[in-house]
């Protein structure tokens, strides 16, 4: 079995109709990625090259993370905020010329809208808590898939510190480093959680999150 089939079995039954797994054509892609390629279809695009080189378990809770930011609806989009951006602003200095108020507040309306979808599309915080939501969603996939709880989150950590040590950018590198640590204080409320729930302390435990 191919890595991609493989990981084409590791999507929820209930998706497997219009998510897809490919390889990456791009040059320089990034490791994994999602790409809306047609009405309701929904590409994972994956560099098998550098894929190919990570440990299994982080392979998978890495793929999971990218399914997790599909359930959560936060497939990038075409760029048509730009788009609208320039008809509203070419509409507004249209309609100045021409004096009509209403199709002048139609146009600034429209302008400001694509201004603030664009400002969310680029917000490092909305974009932050966008991949710690995904990653909650991975670990639930984890569990649904067979992982225990602390090896879902140990096996996510793992794969996020390797993202860490291996990028050299250092606003990626940061960005990495924010997940790893919104995924301790996750793990370590999870053991809380489940040791009020058995009556005892041996469940999750944060200090291995990072593998």
């Amino acid at each position: 079995m191919s890595e991609l089939q493989r990981l084409k079995g590791l999507l929820p039954p209930e998706m497997q109709s219009w998510v897809f797994v490919e390889a990456s054509a791009s040059v320089d892609p990034p490791l994994i990625t999602i790409e809306e390629i047609g009405r309701d279809e929904i590409e994972i695009q994956v560099d098998l090259e550098t894929w190919d080189a990570l440990a299994l378990d982080h392979r998978n809770l890495l793929f999971w993370h990218e399914v997790g930011r599909i359930q959560n609806d936060a497939v990038p989009r075409d760029g048509w905020e730009m788009a609208a951006l320039a008809i509203g602003l070419g509409g507004a200095i249209g309609e100045l010329w021409v004096q009509d108020g209403l199709l002048l507040m139609m146009a600034l309306g429209l302008s400001g809208f694509a201004g603030y979808r664009l400002y969310l599309k680029n917000n490092s915080e909305k974009r932050l808590q966008d991949a710690i939501s995904a990653d909650e969603r991975a670990i639930d996939l984890a569990c649904r898939f067979g992982y225990t709880l602390p090896n879902a989150y140990k096996s996510l950590g793992g794969a996020l510190k390797e993202l860490v040590e291996q990028t050299r950018k250092k606003k990626k590198r940061g960005f990495y480093e924010d997940r790893l640590e919104a995924l301790r204080k996750s793990a370590g409320k999870a053991r809380a959680e489940m040791a009020q729930q058995q009556g005892s302390r041996q469940s999750v435990s944060s200090e291995n999150v990072y593998g």
